[in-house]
């Protein structure tokens, strides 16, 4: 390692992050001063990468957790020689370019995920790393390894101090994610203050206690931070590591330095005199020729070992056209075309809530579909997504399909991110509706992302009955429909729920909430097979359609259904029944079907949905009316908790009857 090239680089990055913040005005000084030796040695001299193919399957990951300091990252990757000219470090922050306030998935090359929200990365470097784990498993055999990778991930105290992190780092210690490396940017600063004021815990220690290896260091030696992270490397002792790094936040910025001052832009109006402390000349955005060419070799070497890599790669699609083949499968986010084919029929006898559907259909779909896993967050007998022909994932066996995340909700969100950026499993992940909150903030940054995540929220409704308001998600769903990108689908019986998985896996575009019943609803068998289930891919459909003039529309999603072609009975030949399991993509169908389906002719309209109506309005109009629950539920048995709040067959009959 070149010691004096690397120094020299560490403060040409921070000249560039200097240069970037005082541009713009805007943006996180403390990391990318304080880091800028863990980048040189990362950057410059450790990590297995490819600037020119930064999918490449076997290279380091790395996720900058603490993402307010993204030009830490713009920084290094522009040095690196990734596709990230100098220019875009001019537009820091500006519109459209692959510089934004934080790292953001798919817009900048060499950007592992969507980081800012704290401690999230954390979660995704536990997803990636676990997805490594399961690859390894799958695809490596006892004459080629094409996959021995390691994630790195980049925390500060803020992502320390987040329940996220500490979810994921219990769960990544259970499993035994030794390809974990965790670089803690420990400067005792947080934004408002010294840690001091808010934090007294030995990171360490709690990390040993979670079945972590722990080293402390010296975050600005460039040999103990290289000597650390080749040490992690080669421990495969089934442990994850955290390296903590003992840093000095804003370091190159004496006025701010080692103060909660140099946490965001207060130190960038002492560039001047920073540029100069650092032996940088005038010129902003200045990067030595030196260090150019440094770089330059370090990318040439780089391709060397891709090129390398790339041999054993042809020989184990050579010796393993039947693994090679799956493997381009799940990189390509191959979907079999006769999915919903395979999933078989649900009798007109049948009978049970849409969990125990959603459990046949997610089994059939497994079959089909190897790269296909699924957790459940200490739920699995409750949501019923677990996999009959797979075991349990764990330490010994990464091969299985089955991820047992425990009560912890949160982290299995933020990994079932981190698996679907890495982009090889299709992944799900289960717990009740009311607990859908718990990992809201990685629900939406999958949404951002545009990840194909599938979420199975069991327990949907008042339904749930006797265990009380606490556990009934009266504005849950709801909740759940106003974040962009996000696909909400409640069916209304199994066939529904049949066409709802199958929609889900086939997305690619962002995540899926599945939201399903705990009590039993009724088969609607009188609707054709065919007409549910496809369905459910456009949103809505005319269920039951009006045998004379049409007089009033009835709309429901889930368990309401029923409820609504019940009433339609009563209400005559003139009553039309809309089932809408999903009003996203209802949404996106074109004018004329969805006129079809709702002619704005009808103004008498009635929806029914058992928890707030505020979403329904927009359907109904103002002629029309929503019977909702605008209320916390009630303790006691399903049947009565409706009829208590209204959601019955006679309230719907009534409402509709007293429309003008």
């Amino acid at each position: 390692m070149d010691n004096a090239i690397l120094s020299q680089a560490a403060n040409e990055a921070r000249g560039l992050a200097i240069d970037a913040v005082h541009a713009c005005s805007s943006g996180h000084l403390g990391l990318p001063l304080g880091s800028a030796e863990i980048g040189a040695v990362l950057f410059g001299e450790a990590m297995r990468f490819d600037p020119d193919a930064p999918k490449w399957l076997n290279r380091d990951r790395f996720i900058l957790s603490a993402g307010h300091g993204s030009m830490f990252l713009y920084g290094w990757l522009h040095l690196s020689g990734f596709d990230l000219s100098i220019e875009e470090i001019r537009n820091f922050r500006q519109l459209h370019s692959k510089t934004p306030g934080h790292p953001e998935f798919h817009e900048t090359p060499g950007v592992e995920a969507t980081t800012g929200p704290l401690g999230q990365g954390i979660g995704n470097g536990v997803g990636y790393a676990l997805s490594s784990k399961m690859a390894a498993a799958k695809f490596n055999t006892a004459d080629h390894t094409i996959i021995d990778s390691h994630v790195v991930v980049l925390a500060g105290d803020g992502c320390m101090q987040e329940g996220v992190a500490a979810e994921a780092a219990a769960f990544a210690g259970h499993v035994g994610l030794d390809n974990l490396i965790l670089f803690y940017d420990s400067n005792d600063v947080t934004l408002d203050a010294m840690a001091e004021v808010t934090q007294s815990a030995d990171t360490c220690a709690r990390f040993a206690a979670l079945g972590w290896d722990t080293v402390t260091i010296d975050g600005h030696d460039l040999d103990a931070v290289l000597e650390a992270f080749e040490n992690a490397k080669k421990s495969d002792n089934g442990k994850p590591k955290l390296i903590e790094c003992k840093t000095e936040i804003g370091r190159g910025i004496p006025e701010v330095a080692g103060t909660a001052a140099g946490h965001g832009e207060g130190g960038a109006k002492f560039a001047e005199s920073a540029r100069k402390g650092l032996g940088l000349p005038e010129e902003t955005f200045f990067v030595s020729d030196a260090v150019r060419d440094y770089f330059a070799e370090r990318k040439e070497a780089r391709k060397a070992d891709h090129a390398a890599w790339q041999e054993t790669f042809q020989a184990w699609q050579a010796a393993n056209p039947e693994l090679a083949k799956l493997l381009e499968s799940g990189l390509s986010l191959e979907v079999p075309g006769d999915l919903l084919d395979r999933v078989p029929e649900f009798g007109n006898d049948y009978a049970d809530a849409t969990r125990s559907a959603g459990g046949t259909v997610l089994n059939a779909i497994a079959d089909a579909m190897p790269l296909l896993v699924t957790g459940s967050a200490d739920l699995f007998g409750s949501t019923k997504n677990y996999l009959k022909s797979s075991g349990d994932l764990g330490r010994d066996d990464f091969g299985q399909r089955n991820i047992w995340y425990g009560i912890r909700e949160h982290a299995m969100g933020a990994i079932c991110n981190g698996i679907a950026y890495d982009g090889l499993f299709r992944t799900t992940g289960a717990t009740f509706t009311v607990f859908a909150d718990y990992l809201r903030p990685s629900i939406r940054l999958a949404a951002l992302s545009h990840l194909p995540v599938g979420y199975i929220f069991t327990h949907d409704s008042v339904g749930v009955g006797e265990d009380g308001p606490t556990h009934q998600p009266v504005e849950t769903v709801s909740g759940l429909r106003v974040i962009p990108n996000l696909d909400v689908i409640r069916p209304g019986d199994p066939e529904e729920v049949a066409g709802a998985f199958v929609a889900a896996v086939e997305r690619t575009d962002g995540p899926t909430a599945l939201i399903l019943t705990r009590q039993k609803v009724a088969t609607q068998g009188q609707i054709p097979v065919k007409d549910r289930r496809e369905g459910v891919f456009r949103g809505g459909y005319v269920a039951v359609r009006e045998t004379a003039e049409l007089e009033v529309i009835l709309l429901a999603s889930g368990s309401e259904l029923d409820l609504a072609i019940k009433a339609a009975e009563q209400l005559g030949a003139g009553a039309r029944v809309v089932s809408m399991p999903c009003m996203e993509r209802f949404d996106r169908q074109p004018d004329e079907y969805r006129e079809s389906v709702l002619p704005s002719t009808c103004r008498k309209r009635v929806a029914i949905e058992a928890g707030v109506g505020c979403p329904w309005h927009r359907y109904v109009g103002l002629d029309g009316k929503v019977i909702g629950i605008e209320r916390f539920g009630l303790s006691a048995p399903a049947p009565i908790v409706f009829e208590q709040l209204g959601i019955t067959t006679e309230n719907v009959v009534e409402t509709a009857k007293s429309l003008g």
